[in-house]
């Protein structure tokens, strides 16, 4: 029998129905429209808040011919439920491959990523495995039979040691700009690089740096040397061995998006570490000419690299910083890390408001946090105004 076209679609979402709510011969077997699972494991880390975090990408495919909608997902540690997400939260975190746009529908035959941050409650255990617990609603199926809930997606948790380090600057002000976990521009930064997917932005941060007054900048937008941060020593956040040392590359115009720049220049000219045990760290963005260290050269914690710059694909001067499990910016996947000490002294207002500061110059309405607070050993949060004491 040949069947074809919209009708075979809604034959086999009925059949996917009907076998996942009663299951396959001897109760074993269970077709799911929607298949669920995680490429890369969860690190758990301490974050600056005192919490443990677990940060990763839920694959979605939709293994049918019409759209289904995610409506409620549980993300489910042991017997425990650790996280709910209701349809507008899926909504803003679930991108279909290749989209930097978030939705919570996904197309017939596409596949998609729901970027995940759970935070512990204090005190509470690591579960050593994770599975989710997903209901969608299938518009080809039939009426009636629609809604179908199924869980999957299981992952053991890598219980990884987690880098410690020192800080990449010395000094005050510094904000942790697009920090994880829930900032789209790095922790949702999936790219297809040699032939896998990778988030090796997953733990970046964008260090800039405000003035005495909350100011990114003071004079023209576009002179390098109106903003704080720029000429800043960048530094060794641990004894290592330099793995990669790009420099020579022009500093960008503030304020203008770069165009045409190669995938080999994004990060302009920058520096990577080899940490150890498969960690390293990466600084971007650096001045042309002020590079210190060669390729394998062994560095000392605190030791200068060189000088904060606005080359590479970058609108404005800052320090980008990641860790990451192999010596290459894009092609890796990245992890968590500690930093060994710092104070946090305000917090910014989120994103927006820190854009529009970048943008017009204006002060950036910091709240402060009297007395700042002691932090050790913790990752820095998104949008932290943070002070790094040399040592």
């Amino acid at each position: 029998m040949r069947i074809f076209g919209h009708s075979f679609a809604v034959l086999i979402l009925t059949v996917l129905v009907v076998c996942a709510s009663a299951g396959g011969a001897g109760g074993t077997d269970n077709m799911t429209p929607l298949l669920l699972d995680v490429q890369d494991a969860p690190v758990p880390f301490m974050g600056s808040d005192g919490r443990v975090h677990l940060v990763y990408e839920l694959w979605m495919t939709n293994f049918s011919r019409a759209d289904v909608s995610v409506e409620n997902l549980e993300v489910i540690g042991g017997d425990a439920v650790l996280q709910r997400l209701n349809p507008a939260a899926i909504a803003g975190r679930l991108q279909a491959a290749g989209q930097r746009e978030s939705a919570g529908t996904l197309a017939g035959s596409a596949q998609g990523l729901l970027f995940l941050h759970v935070t512990l409650a204090a005190g509470a255990p690591v579960p050593t495995h994770l599975s989710h617990r997903v209901t969608v609603h299938a518009s080809a199926a039939p009426p009636g039979r629609q809604e179908i809930t199924e869980t999957g997606g299981e992952v053991t948790v890598d219980r990884q040691t987690v880098v410690s380090i020192g800080p990449p600057l010395h000094g005050e002000g510094y904000v942790s700009a697009d920090s994880c976990c829930d900032a789209v521009r790095h922790t949702r930064a999936a790219l297809p690089v040699n032939g896998r997917v990778w988030v090796a932005q997953r733990y970046a941060v964008d260090w800039e740096e405000l003035d005495a007054q909350g100011r990114i900048y003071v004079g023209p937008r576009e002179k390098l040397e109106s903003y704080t941060i720029f000429g800043k020593p960048v530094v060794a956040v641990a004894d290592a061995v330099v793995a990669s040392v790009t420099d020579g590359l022009p500093e960008q115009t503030p304020g203008k998006f770069p165009i045409d720049i190669p995938l080999d220049e994004a990060d302009g000219n920058s520096v990577i570490l080899d940490l150890g045990e498969q960690h390293y760290a990466m600084y971007a963005h650096m001045q042309p000419g002020t590079i210190q260290v060669r390729v394998g050269q062994r560095v000392a914690a605190g030791q200068l690299l060189g000088l904060v710059g606005n080359s590479g694909n970058s609108v404005a001067p800052h320090l980008h910083f990641q860790v990451s499990d192999k010596p290459s910016s894009l092609g890796s996947n990245g992890l968590p890390y500690e930093i060994k000490d710092f104070q946090i002294t305000g917090r910014s207002p989120g994103t927006k408001a820190f854009d529009e500061a970048e943008e017009q110059g204006t002060p950036l309405a910091v709240t402060p946090v009297t007395p700042p607070q002691e932090v050790k050993g913790a990752f820095p949060l998104d949008q932290l105004i943070i002070s790094f004491r040399a040592r």
